[in-house]
């Protein structure tokens, strides 16, 4: 059996800063597991206003329909994420696309 040598008490010690840091900017942890170790984390929508994004539209001359789309398509999705340990001891993050 392949033993985690890898992890070390500095590796780990980052990898439990960046989930706190996360959590606090508004993740929730979905699945964890500390024997390999790696946590997968979601962020869910944000609500757009499009009453007051109308009315931005409507006092910029349409300049804000930029911000306003990215907002409704993009800023809006739910976000997950996984932050783990590789190999190499090293933190890393990358996007999680659950189905």
């Amino acid at each position: 059996m392949k033993s985690n040598t890898y992890i070390n008490e500095e590796s780990l010690q980052k990898f439990t800063s960046i989930i706190a840091n996360k959590i606090h900017n508004g993740f929730i942890i979905i699945e964890r597991n500390d024997t390999l170790p790696f946590a997968v984390l979601s962020k869910g929508r944000k609500e757009v206003d499009h009453t007051f994004n109308f009315f931005l539209f409507c006092v910029t001359l349409g300049l804000w329909s930029v911000a306003w789309i990215y907002l409704t398509y993009v800023s809006s999705k739910e976000k997950n994420i996984v932050i783990a340990i590789d190999e190499d001891g090293n933190t890393f993050e990358e996007k999680c696309y659950l189905e």
